[in-house]
């Protein structure tokens, strides 16, 4: 892992189990109240790391993409804390997001956001961390590489 000065790293996640480590590592250091922001286009990875931290936080069943329900809430216990997924790929605007009502979903919970800029976006928030998926080069089976951007919050705990 590089870290870069304002606490960007860089992480190369060339296969499946990669992204599976990742994201454990990722859950080992979740709170409730965390934003975990993913970033990237159609097909980068989104799903499949926030399935990653969903199985490392105590999910044993399948975690579907919340695209089309467009939320997924998964409680504590099983997991180590309730979490809940969310893609909001589908919103027209920020706005939609309250009208599901994101903030009640979130008391307590931490978040999974994929596509958080349709959602009005959280890094402002000093909990979220943000993951931007990239694929290693044009040819995607080649891997990701998840560039990591910390909130205040975060920073404390990151290596």
């Amino acid at each position: 892992m590089t870290i870069a000065a304002q606490g960007e790293s860089r992480h190369e996640l060339p296969d499946l189990a990669a992204m599976a480590r990742f994201g454990a590592r990722i859950a080992g250091l979740l709170r409730a109240g965390d934003v975990v922001a993913l970033e990237g286009g159609l097909g980068a990875g989104k799903t499949t790391l926030a399935r990653g931290i969903i199985a490392a936080l105590g999910y044993k069943g399948e975690v579907p993409s919340p695209t089309f329900t467009i939320v997924e809430t998964y409680d504590a216990p099983p997991l180590k804390l309730p979490i809940v997924h969310a893609d909001f790929y589908r919103l027209k605007s920020p706005r939609e997001a309250e009208e599901i009502g994101l903030d009640e979903y979130r008391e307590g919970a931490a978040l999974i956001a994929e596509w958080p800029d349709h959602a009005g976006g959280f890094a402002h928030e000093p909990t979220c961390l943000t993951i931007r998926l990239e694929a290693q080069s044009k040819d995607a089976d080649l891997g990701r590489i998840a560039i990591v951007e910390p909130g205040a919050d975060w920073l404390e705990r990151l290596p």
